[in-house]
């Protein structure tokens, strides 16, 4: 199915359906046009604030750079889209830091579990020192990345059982997206995680194939996760955000002027999202409760100490080096 996909997306540019930011295609006509993948649902805040950026690009640059957006994994997985926005075939990606970790493991530094209390804690990080130490490395493969990371929310998890401590996710069969910070935590936490794409969630948990799953209550309520589990605990186990990123070589085709447009446009974007996002995850629960989800709060302390237990912290701490462990620690407090 991928290939064929990969087909059909190299027939369609072929003829100009979709179009690509090519120097060939702007020296005949002057326009910059391109697309933005993404795997979140046409309601969400990131796929409404990410339209609302392209109109304004159109607008202010007389309509010579018009950014079209496909929400809901059209254009493949996240591993397909990470690929595409790698080789030219796609142009901009909004891709989640566990995902982007395959490629870039220090994406997932901010994603250490439990490492986050709060937001305020969050964004002072990663518009700072832990958010520039991330961007840098996230360049160094050959990535254009913008200033501002999109919020994607303290991640929850959802299951058929009523998760409360540490001990009841003993080899529950949880989906987590395609990620080794992810499979590390649950595996220490004794559960039995599944690498599974997102838009194969809703039929892997309807199929029973998995039992549980976690994201970010915007995530849970925009792709209707909520109609296929029945508890929902708030564990709040990491933050991730979701990463705006370009090819370089279609970034750079356009003139200074029109980049720092696109940068200004999509940055703004971001900001506003995060403010959507924070708002919806103190409404999203009351709405999703009237959906027949229940919700607990698990006290954090039992999953810290298990991680702490399973040698789950010492373990990154090696793999991410200690200048990374130093700039993260700087950011949350002592976690080994």
């Amino acid at each position: 199915m991928q290939t064929s996909r990969r087909t059909i997306l190299k027939t369609a540019t072929t003829i100009g359906l979709i179009g690509l930011g090519s120097k060939t295609a702007t020296a005949q006509n002057g326009t910059f046009n391109f697309k933005v993948g993404t795997n979140v649902q046409n309601t969400h805040p990131i796929f409404i604030r990410l339209n609302e950026a392209t109109e304004k690009i159109k607008s202010e640059t007389d309509g010579k750079v018009i950014v079209r957006v496909f929400p809901n994994g059209q254009l493949g997985s996240d591993t397909d889209m990470l690929s595409q926005v790698r080789s030219g075939g796609l142009d901009f990606l909004t891709l989640a830091g566990v995902i982007l970790a395959n490629l870039v493991p220090m994406a997932s530094l901010n994603s250490v579990g439990f490492a986050f209390p709060d937001y305020p804690s969050v964004w002072k990080a990663m518009d700072g020192d832990l958010g520039n130490f991330i961007r840098l490395h996230i360049t160094k493969a050959n990535l254009h990345v913008f200033d501002k990371v999109w919020d994607n929310g303290f991640r929850h998890v959802t299951s058929s059982k009523l998760i409360n401590t540490p001990t009841d996710l003993n080899e529950l069969k949880i989906r987590v997206p395609v990620s080794p910070l992810l499979m590390s935590l649950f595996k220490t936490l004794k559960a039995s995680p599944t690498g599974i794409n997102f838009n194969e969630l809703y039929s892997a948990l309807q199929t029973k194939l998995v039992d549980a799953q976690e994201n970010p209550l915007p995530i849970i309520q925009s792709a209707k996760l909520y109609e296929v589990q029945k508890n929902c605990a708030l564990t709040g186990h990491i933050w991730d955000g979701y990463w705006m990123l370009a090819n370089n070589r279609a970034f750079e085709s356009m003139p200074v002027a029109l980049r720092e447009i696109v940068t200004k446009n999509f940055n703004a974007a971001a900001m506003v999202q995060r403010a959507d996002s924070e708002k919806l995850a103190v409404s999203l629960q009351q709405e999703l409760a009237g959906k027949g989800l229940v919700f607990n709060k698990p006290a954090i302390e039992p999953f810290r100490a298990a991680l702490q237990q399973g040698k789950f912290y010492s373990e990154w701490k090696g793999k991410f080096g200690d200048e990374a462990w130093a700039k993260l620690e700087a950011a949350v407090g002592k976690l080994v």
